[in-house]
């Protein structure tokens, strides 16, 4: 049975996760939601200007008083600034498992800070909400979102030809999960 417990805040070595606020707008729509890179693969479009974030971050503060909402912003400590965000995108009571979804800005592409968020959201949902099976995909034309996977003990477990829709179309969905009792063994 999940005990849900909402986005509390979490961290690591260099990261603050934490809870979005409107304060982070701006910071957000320059520091990845208006890079085309960015959301070449998500499905959400490029935010035209920041007062189209300011209205998601306005939507996602209205749910954090859900205790089944999970939606950390990505903070660097020596920076002070919120580069990303790392999410449950859907869960399942009767299965106890939860579906992934991050992304980060370019600059801080490739120094394993996505993984090492990652690593700390699966530590909370398995220990402290009770998910069983936690997993992510990705278009099959990122494989980059695949080693953020791969670094975090998640095994793969197929591919869904033609099964997702993001800013490129119609793509193939590649799968990866891990298993709490994997979790536990690393």
């Amino acid at each position: 049975m999940l005990t849900h417990k909402g986005t509390q805040r979490l961290e690591t070595s260099r990261l603050i996760l934490r809870r979005f606020t409107i304060k982070d707008a701006q910071q957000m729509f320059w520091n990845w939601a208006s890079e085309d890179e960015v959301t070449k693969y998500l499905t959400w479009p490029t935010h035209s200007d920041w007062n189209v974030t300011k209205m998601v971050l306005s939507d996602w503060s209205a749910k954090y008083d859900k205790l089944d909402f999970y939606n950390w912003a990505i903070e660097q400590k020596e920076l002070k600034e919120v580069i990303g965000n790392i999410s449950v995108v859907s869960y399942h009571d009767e299965t106890l498992s939860a579906n992934l979804g991050y992304c980060i800005g370019t600059k801080w592409w490739g120094q394993s800070i996505m993984s090492e968020a990652a690593c700390a959201v699966l530590k909370y949902l398995f220990e402290e909400v009770g998910f069983n099976r936690i997993a992510a995909g990705y278009d099959s034309d990122n494989p980059k979102s695949g080693r953020v996977m791969q670094k975090i003990g998640m095994t793969y477990e197929g591919t869904l030809r033609k099964s997702g829709l993001n800013n490129q179309g119609i793509i193939d969905i590649v799968w990866y999960s891990i298993l709490k009792k994997e979790w536990e063994q690393q």
